[in-house]
């Protein structure tokens, strides 16, 4: 489903070159569920941008079902850690928000909306406001919007940095249930090594300047994901392992 071949960004700077990322290379399964962490200035961010199709690669390619990613894309739903809803829209507003640009009919568009805002637990809310909301909900009316306009694929950015700890990962438990019932290729980003095991089949481990794969980590947990597994040895192993790399990684960097 995604394709990176030997991916390198550089931003010029005023008297050099910053390397963010440097000869990448990734596939990813088709509704495959795969995290990135990795020491702040790792190319994480500039990583989902070029799938996005916000950045464009200085040398190699960034193919999606095979076809080269040439800018953003109805196939890909972006979620960022900024909720980035209406503030004016309805939840409901918000949700249809994509299908309305698209052309569907409104009432295929209420239905459309109405079955993911269930599905990510928000339906006593379907007529409120964003500021009415708090920041846990706003981030799930931002995944049920990501989910309604039928992506492949889910590029998101920290999307839970912005939450206290206990809505996190009720957060994380309803994103997977949502995953488990409707199915994407996820690629998630996360500075949280805890939540990149919890929610993965597989964890990327990104070493910094430049930018790079230091180690892929297989997540052979059972689905779904529940606080027994997250309490579990097998659990406590992984991110472990997780941790001693990217703790290694931040120690070159």
């Amino acid at each position: 489903m995604i394709s990176l071949r030997h991916v390198r960004k550089v931003f010029p700077l005023k008297n050099e070159e910053f390397v963010a990322l440097g000869d990448v290379s990734l596939e990813i399964r088709d509704n495959e569920f795969v995290t990135v962490v990795g020491p702040s200035g790792c190319g994480k961010t500039t990583l989902m941008n070029i799938l996005a199709g916000l950045e464009t690669p200085t040398s190699g390619q960034a193919l999606v079902d095979g076809a080269p990613v040439r800018g953003p894309g109805p196939d890909r739903g972006v979620i960022f850690q900024q909720y980035a809803l209406f503030p004016w829209l309805t939840v409901r507003k918000n949700v249809e928000f994509g299908l309305r640009e698209k052309g569907v009919p409104s009432a295929e568009r209420k239905r459309i909306a109405d079955h993911f805002i269930e599905l990510v637990g928000l339906e006593r809310f379907a007529d409120a406001l964003p500021k009415t909301l708090s920041g846990g909900m706003k981030q799930r009316v931002a995944i049920a919007r990501a989910y309604a306009v039928n992506p492949s694929i889910l590029l998101m950015d920290e999307p839970f940095g912005a939450v206290d700890a206990l809505t996190r990962v009720r957060l994380q438990e309803q994103l997977l249930d949502t995953w488990d019932q409707e199915k994407r290729t996820v690629l998630f980003i996360t500075h949280d090594v805890d939540e990149a095991v919890f929610l993965a089949n597989r964890v990327i481990v990104m070493a910094a300047r430049p930018g790079r794969i230091a180690e892929i980590v297989d997540v052979a947990l059972p689905y779904p994901r529940t606080e027994e597994v997250r309490l579990s040895p097998e659990f406590a192993a992984l991110r472990n392992r997780v941790w001693s790399a990217v703790h290694h990684q931040e120690s070159l960097a």
